[in-house]
């Protein structure tokens, strides 16, 4: 493998592609470089011409997972319209969709942050409060227009995302479920758990 180079625009996709298979099955301590090179038909020195360490691997996959899930909810709030109980139904799919549909990426992102630096724990940790504020916001302002009853709102908004984030952990293609159903059944769940009035 002494003579494989990453070939253009690709290397840099091939290698994290790798990686996240990787961690994904070992874990970011039990991933090596080497691991990551092999997997992407790559040398390790390859590698190095795209990042400078394992830990940027895993922050840029990290840093990655959580753009895409809040690009995709805040679409789906910014279409579901101004009633709270839509508003969390749609950003609720959203959110069981991306970690059915993206396991790999959301169970690393979600079993990882304690093997961030501090530099990459912060940007992570800022990202995931964003995501986080979504749901907080929805909840909260449910509650202020009695569109929920909940007396729990900041702990039904956190049950909520956990419930969801859950599925990147047991949901598999081949059962009963397709990912919208899922998505249904957890949208209609999170909806119960606000304790809508109307």
């Amino acid at each position: 493998m002494s003579g494989k180079v990453a070939v253009n625009g690709s290397g840099r996709r091939v290698i994290l592609e790798s990686a996240l298979r990787n961690m994904h099955e070992r874990g970011y301590h039990g991933t090596s470089m080497r691991d990551i090179a092999a997997g992407a038909d790559i040398t390790v020195a390859s590698i190095y011409h795209h990042f400078a360490s394992k830990q940027e691997i895993l922050q840029d996959i990290m840093i990655r997972t959580l753009q895409d899930v809040i690009a995709m909810t805040r679409g789906a709030l910014l279409r579901s319209g101004g009633v709270p109980a839509d508003q969390l139904r749609a950003v609720m799919r959203a959110w069981v969709l991306f970690h059915a549909t993206r396991q790999s990426e959301a169970l690393v992102g979600a079993t990882e942050l304690r093997s961030l630096d501090d530099q990459g724990r912060r940007l992570v940790v800022a990202l995931r409060d964003e995501q986080e504020s979504m749901f907080r916001d929805i909840v909260a302002r449910g509650v202020e227009e009695d569109a929920f009853g909940t007396a729990v709102p900041l702990d039904a908004a956190r049950a909520i995302i956990h419930m969801g984030q859950s599925v990147c952990t047991w949901w598999r293609p081949d059962g009963e479920l397709t990912p919208e159903d899922l998505a249904d059944r957890y949208a209609a769940l999170a909806l119960a758990m606000v304790e809508p009035t109307a």
